[in-house]
């Protein structure tokens, strides 16, 4: 630990406070990575839109994250720092394959029996990225819970 324990606590508690508000803002917007057969544009727009938001709100909710991480642990929270990257990788990997859907939504048609492999691979893609990015996401959530029960609890308590 590289602050004072008074300093420390005192910031801990800053940015736990900061990162609940992100937490309540980032629930709220309720995106799901689930993906659905939506054959019109407006769908996908609004699905970006959606997205885009959620992601934003999730990168300040995970910055947030690896704030409360570097006052305890530096090389742990550099770590997070990594994910975050990767995250942010498969977001925008993610976002890409939307636009191309949006484009020509009726890729993602699976009652089109006269589909192109390109069409066939384009709707596996979004559904390999999108299980990517909650799985990551997932395992984000699990290690920060696992570093603040190790490390934090005793701090804010």
């Amino acid at each position: 630990m590289r602050n004072k324990p008074e300093n420390l606590k005192k910031e801990a508690k800053e940015h736990s406070d900061n990162l609940a508000k992100l937490g309540m803002a980032l629930g709220e917007i309720q995106f799901s990575y689930r993906i659905e057969e939506k054959v019109t544009k407006e769908y996908w727009k609004q699905r970006i839109e959606d997205f885009e938001k959620y992601n934003k709100k999730g990168l300040e909710y995970y910055n947030q994250v690896h704030a409360i991480m570097d006052l305890v642990n530096k090389e742990e929270s550099q770590l997070f720092l990594l994910r975050i990257s990767k995250w942010r990788q498969l977001s925008t990997i993610l976002l890409e394959t939307m636009e191309k859907i949006k484009d020509n939504p009726s890729i993602i048609n699976s009652k089109d029996k006269q589909q192109s492999h390109w069409s066939r691979e384009i709707k596996n893609q979004i559904t390999d990225q999108s299980n990517q990015c909650l799985r990551h996401e997932m395992d984000m959530n699990t290690l920060f819970r696992e570093f603040y029960d190790k490390h934090l609890k005793k701090i804010l308590e």
